[in-house]
């Protein structure tokens, strides 16, 4: 068992992390208006990190959750369906005591939970004994970024976790259709930006420590459009709001191997 300060009793200690899927920092410079009014608020922070490699999903899902890269961890590409052998976030915070949940697609289910995922029984989750302890998951690329942040508003104020993912996919799945440089990739960043410049003021305001950043960034060549070495592919954003992680994660230098560890110390807990 780990310890960690209670977050019921301090409530600055709980985070949401949004990893948007398939978001592009140069995208994200210019399409995430209202994320950028709270920096110029003095509110939240922006850099840019590079993601590890290969820039594909399901790798860097794990890269950011357990702070290891794609070649350490064996989840290389894609299509390596199996459970994690690493321990993420999520067995650090229920280990802890506390509560998990997640608002995802439902390769996060199979990296933690179980693996394979079925369709018809696992889309909802409320297992106190599994990693992600209450999760509602999806399975096609283009269900709605609204209904996502919709799940996770629900599981926000049912369970009140301490470690909430969300984790919305259009913008990924904009990019695989139109390319990085094109109208509906843009519009589709702009339109995520809108649905979280509608719901994250109401968290910030209850003391939530956010972490905003993406797995990987995307090509202009469609169809398999990341998971080489360009920059388009590999800069990706990380933006933090909340007082708490304010003081905690650097202004600058941060690697994506290291989200885990900055999110384990805003929580007060250590990692296995």
């Amino acid at each position: 068992m780990k310890t960690a300060t209670n977050s019921h009793a301090d409530p600055n200690t709980k985070t949401i992390l949004i990893i948007i899927d398939g978001l592009a920092n140069e995208i994200a410079e210019k399409a995430m208006g209202s994320i950028h009014s709270w920096i110029e608020a003095g509110i939240a922070k922006h850099q840019v990190i590079e993601c590890a490699l290969p820039s594909a999903s399901r790798p860097l899902y794990e890269t950011i959750l357990t702070g290891k890269t794609p070649y350490e961890s064996g989840i290389t590409v894609n299509t390596v369906n199996r459970l994690s052998n690493e321990r993420s976030l999520f067995h650090d915070v229920s280990d802890a005591g506390l509560t998990t949940a997640a608002a995802a697609y439902h390769w996060f289910s199979e990296l933690y939970n179980q693996s394979p995922y079925d369709v018809w029984t696992h889309r909802i989750q409320n297992d106190k004994n599994k990693p992600i302890q209450h999760g509602i998951f999806y399975h096609q690329d283009h269900y709605p970024d609204m209904a996502v942040f919709q799940d996770a508003e629900y599981l926000r104020k049912t369970y009140d976790p301490d470690f909430l993912l969300i984790h919305p996919m259009n913008v990924d799945d904009t990019g695989h259709q139109y390319g990085v440089y094109s109208d509906e990739y843009l519009c589709q960043a702009r339109q995520v930006d809108q649905v979280i410049g509608h719901i994250v003021p109401a968290w910030i305001a209850a003391g939530y420590q956010i972490l905003i950043t993406s797995d990987h960034g995307m090509n202009n060549d469609k169809g398999a459009s990341h998971g080489g070495m360009a920059a388009i592919e590999r800069l990706v954003p990380l933006y933090v709001i909340g007082e708490r992680i304010l003081d905690i994660v650097p202004c600058q230098g941060v690697k994506q191997t290291e989200i885990i560890a900055y999110l384990q110390k805003v929580m007060q807990i250590t990692g296995g």
